[in-house]
């Protein structure tokens, strides 16, 4: 019972507002109701901002009913034949219907955030000359300030300008005082405002950047104007540049973030900001934010069986994402106490139109594992209900909206994700080890980006994250089974010592480690000096850093560096490790070796008691006897996909240590936490699987249902295929089919054993009847269900199974017959590779029950 409780608790405050543990504020000064941030949110393109407030409404019903937890509004470029109804943004009538949008959304329970400009980046028609982004040149012998002449990227009616200086605290002033007049001073207010990954191309200076360097780094930049300019790498050179790179980071600090979280709070919206990208370390820009965001672009590639890459995807341009990219968001939120860490997710994960429900949940199990709990899906476009199909649609996939083919069943998808985002924004980390990010040694390196900047973007980390020793070190840690989060120069200035724990308002620690790094300035060392004499346990990889960052009194800074270092190897609590894994099992750090079997996870804690959500990505376990750091001799298995609890086995080892007996096959994923109800273990033996009926392979009648194009005949298969091998019609037929078939069990029928149907091979969901009765909806891999005993017969069992596809094969046809549908301004509509979109030369998708189909029976050996 007490188990139940803590469950329904969880839920409950899941549903309470955001501003509840991370903000000063609360939302409910705000909001008519409680915001459901467990729910997944999405973005909410409004083309043109065409749009009027019946099909407001009528919209943000369909969202609300399919189980959507709110909507960030982004203006952005309009479509053809419809100028006379765009409304200029930040216009009367545009706040006029963005008032409607958040009163109907108050009255849904749907929250709503607004993009602080149109498109991307913060820029437009009120941004001077003198306001503008800026790139430094050289005049003579001067280094002097030029516009990039960078223009805000797929603008909406009212947006188009320039981009602002991100570096100039003027600048942003200015831009916000746009804001003062409008969105201020509405009575229905947003919950948050936000801010997009930093794409600012070529900035690199500001007009008082001479002054602000010489301030911060103490002397001139022009004096040492050779070294500047030097491009091999030489001692001054580096030490110039970092020292350049420091002083832009630091007016990105002070000048944007500061400046643009300042103005928020003053007039009480949260901020959600998508630091990466930026010429900065993102752990402190992260941290400045009330929601940091990180971003899922493109597919990760994890090696599940059946999980579809699109072709067309390309991992030069577009990268991979990673967790430990993520971790620069969810890490400040975990030092810090931020509930919220959210994810832009599924951007471009495949062409539009090809996108299926099975490729979108590795992803967020990813972002999940990686502390992300606020899920925003990329996203759904505003479009007009008498448009034709596919309607209006913003470029970039994935389209989550009611045109997709995935969206009858998209409210699974919803429920899933709200029942993890419950209980991971309900939890607190419980993590061991705080890495140090050496800011100063990539600095040290030639920077790659535009502009001769380090722009630490998401989507390559191959370039500039993994391949440091930090980045090495950190992909050791995640293999092994290691909790831990990054932490950055100034936040260890916030942390404290506590009988031997290392203490943040987030959370507590047990080791601090610093990856082997050339470059850290004295300050540091000294804060790691002085938090290791409180009793903190410090350990370094290889050796101790010998050089202090940057040009000014660098050697005398230097033997500082070298002597705290002498000082700190006398220390009891500070080691110098030439193993760190080694080290760390010394000091008796808790590893997950559920890792090591290739299980993706993330241990947080709640009411004393740890939660762990458990993703199987690869394809290296199935089912088997794992231990668990945190020991208890009651295992309670929560599958979200299901919503079903179950105790699992357990036995005791030699060392008199539980294990527990988890079934997670592929694509699976689950919670478990201890029952409340302790008691001495008693050993549970592990289930077995018995195929208890022949493959089901026909014969399958196929009738098409519903769909485009109509009129397909209903087919018998002997066995089951690809449904559209039929015939030139069925290749570009998008809808559902049903596929009936009839079968016999070929043992007696036991009411108390577990029976789970495999569905084998789908494309891309299957809703199952059998004899009459629904068993649910298949829509991730692996494709099975559990089916009650009391649903079998012993024979002339009728099996019922509807399929939805694609709507690729469909736009195949209709891209050709009817073009007219790609009238968008900007860039129109582009496929994965950023060419023209053009689906005529697509070959079918593979569509229909593939299988094989079989009925097994799990039992107690």
């Amino acid at each position: 019972m007490r188990f139940r409780l803590f469950l329904h608790l969880l839920v409950a405050l899941a549903c309470a507002p955001v501003g509840l543990a991370t903000a000063q504020h609360s939302l409910k000064t705000f909001h008519a109701k409680p915001i459901n941030t467990a729910r997944p949110w999405t973005y909410w393109w409004w083309m043109g901002s065409a749009v009027t407030e019946p099909e407001l409404t009528r919209q943000l019903e369909q969202f609300a009913k399919a189980g959507l937890g709110g909507v960030h509004i982004i203006p952005i470029y309009g479509v053809k034949g419809y100028e006379n109804q765009y409304i200029p943004f930040l216009s009367q009538r545009w706040l006029t219907v963005f008032s409607h949008t958040v009163r109907e959304a108050n009255r849904l329970g749907l929250g709503v955030d607004l993009s602080m400009g149109t498109g991307w980046p913060f820029g437009g028609p009120n941004v001077t000359p003198d306001m503008a982004a800026k790139q430094w040149q050289l005049t003579g012998d001067q280094l002097t300030s030029m516009p990039t002449n960078q223009q805000v990227k797929r603008p909406a009616p009212g947006g188009a300008g320039p981009a602002v200086d991100y570096f100039d605290k003027n600048a942003i002033t200015g831009y916000l005082r746009r804001f003062d007049s409008t969105l201020v001073t509405l009575p229905e207010r947003p919950r948050a405002v936000y801010n997009d990954s930093y794409e600012l191309y070529g900035a690199n200076w500001t007009r008082n950047f001479l002054a602000e360097f010489h301030k911060r780094r103490g002397y001139a930049l022009d004096s040492q104007l050779r070294a500047f300019l030097d491009s091999n790498q030489t001692e001054a050179n580096i030490r110039v540049r970092q020292d350049y790179y420091e002083t832009l980071a630091d007016l990105l600090a002070d000048g944007f973030t500061k400046t643009w979280t300042g103005w928020a709070t003053r007039h009480r919206y949260l901020t959600r900001n998508q630091a990466h990208g930026s010429p900065g370390n993102l752990l402190d820009l992260y941290a400045l934010a009330d929601i940091p965001e990180t971003e899922s672009f493109g597919s990760s590639r994890f090696p599940i069986p059946s999980l579809r890459v699109d072709a067309g995807y390309n991992v030069d341009n577009f990268g991979t994402p990673h967790p430990l990219a993520m971790k620069f968001a969810s890490s400040p939120a975990n030092l810090l106490g931020k509930r919220l860490v959210s994810s832009e997710t599924g951007t471009w994960l495949a062409n539009h139109f090809n996108v299926s429900l099975s490729q979108l949940k590795p992803q967020m199990d990813e972002l999940f594992t990686a502390g992300i709990n606020h899920i925003f899906y990329h996203g759904i476009t505003y479009s007009p209900s008498n448009e034709r199909w596919p309607g209006w649609l913003f470029y970039a996939s994935t389209n989550y909206g009611p045109t997709s083919h995935f969206w009858s069943e998209l409210p699974a998808l919803n429920h899933y994700v709200e029942r993890c985002q419950t209980r991971l924004q309900m939890s607190r980390p419980d993590n061991d080890v705080l890495v140090y990010f050496p800011m100063h040694d990539l600095w040290a390196t030639p920077a790659k980006s535009a502009g001769g900047v380090h722009q630490l973007e998401v989507h390559h980390v191959d370039r500039w994250l993994l391949p440091l020793p930090f980045g090495r070190l950190c992909d050791t840690l995640r293999q092994r089974g290691y909790s831990f989060d990054y932490v950055s120069d100034k936040q260890l200035a916030q942390l404290s010592v506590s009988s031997g724990k290392i203490m943040a308002s987030g959370g507590q620690y047990r080791v601090i480690l610093i990856p082997a790094c050339q470059y850290m300035p004295e300050t540091t060392l000294r804060r790691l000096r002085d938090l290791a004499k409180q009793g903190a346990t410090i350990v370094f990889e290889h050796a101790m850093p010998q050089q202090a960052p940057g040009f000014y009194e660098f050697v005398r800074r230097g033997t500082l560096v070298q002597t705290l270092g002498r000082e700190m190897k006398q220390l009891r609590t500070v080691r110098v490790a030439a193993n760190v894994v080694q080290t760390l099992a010394t000091l008796h750090v808790p590893v997950e070796s559920m890792a090591m079997l290739g299980l993706s996870f993330i241990r947080k804690q709640a009411g004393g008691k740890p939660i762990y959500f458990i993703a199987n990505l690869a394809n290296r376990f199935q089912s088997g006897w794992i231990s668990l750091a945190k020991q208890d001799t009651r295992w309670v298995h929560y599958d979200p996909l299901t919503d079903q609890t179950t105790i699992l086995p357990v036995r005791l080892t030699k060392n008199k240590s539980a294990q527990v007996w988890l079934r997670l096959l592929p694509g699976q994923s689950c919670f478990l936490t201890p029952d409340d109800r302790t008691q001495p273990v008693k050993e549970v033996k592990k289930p077995t699987n018995k195929t208890i009926a022949d493959e089901l392979n026909g014969p399958w009648n196929l009738t098409f249902v519903k769909g485009k194009p109509e009129g397909l005949q209903p087919a018998q298969l002997n066995q089951l295929r690809n449904w559209t091998t039929l015939s030139d019609s069925a290749g570009y037929f998008s809808g559902t089919a049903r596929y009936e078939t009839t079968f016999r069990v070929a043992e007696p029928i036991n009411p108390l054993a577990t029976y789970r149907l495999l569905l084998g091979d789908v494309r891309e969901t299957a809703r199952v009847w059998l004899n009459g009765q629904e068993v649910g909806l298949a829509w991730s891999l692996p494709f099975e269900l559990t089916i009650p005993a009391t649903l079998l017969r012993q024979t002339d069992n009728r099996l019922v199974v509807e399929v939805v596809n694609l709507s690729a094969n469909y736009m195949r046809l209709r891209d050709g017959q009817l073009p007219t549908w790609k009238k968008f301004y900007d860039i129109n509509m582009v496929d994965i590779r950023y060419t023209p979109f053009d689906a005529t030369s697509w070959k079918p998708m593979p569509s229909g029950l593939l299988g094989p189909v079989q009925l097994i029976r799990e039992t107690d050996r």
